[in-house]
Parts: C-alpha cells; structure tokens; sequence
C-alpha cells in the first residue's frame, strides 16, 4: 500500500504509522475518573467495512499528520488531506 503525503509524495506504508480511527468522539467529561463513556471509547470498537477516516503519523518522514480515507476492505487510499 501506497500513501500519497501532500508533502512528500508518493511513499510507502513502512514510512507511516497508523494511529487511530478519525470518526470517533472522545468523550468530553477529561477522563479523571473512570465512566462508562471512557471503556467504551477505550475497548469498543466498531470493525466496520467499507471507507473509513483514519489518523496516519508521516514518521519516517516529513512528521506530518494525515487523515487518510481508505477502503478498509480492499486498503483502496480513496483521499489523503492534512487535519
């Protein structure tokens, strides 16, 4: 798989790090004392098909961070764009 970076091009996966899904709501309440709105955030997850936003680091790279849109049953890039 090959992610184009708005400032480096066309690179390849080894050079990214995936961090996490970009549609997902953090929960507002700051986290300090455990809430069930915090473990679902944490543990639960959605194994959704179809395109997806995700938060990619540029690592070996220009250390830009990226939301990519990918087909996630196919790893088809459909957009790269800058947060």
């Amino acid at each position: 798989m090959r992610i184009t970076c708005p400032h480096c091009g066309n690179r390849g996966l080894e050079e990214f790090t995936y961090t996490q899904d970009a549609e997902r709501t953090r929960p507002t309440d700051g986290g300090a004392t455990p809430t069930p709105e915090w473990a679902d955030y944490i543990y639960l997850r959605d194994n959704l098909k179809g395109p997806r936003k995700e938060y990619w680091y540029h690592s070996a790279g220009c250390h830009a961070w990226l939301i990519v849109e990918r087909d996630v049953s196919t790893h088809e890039i459909l957009s790269v764009r800058l947060p």
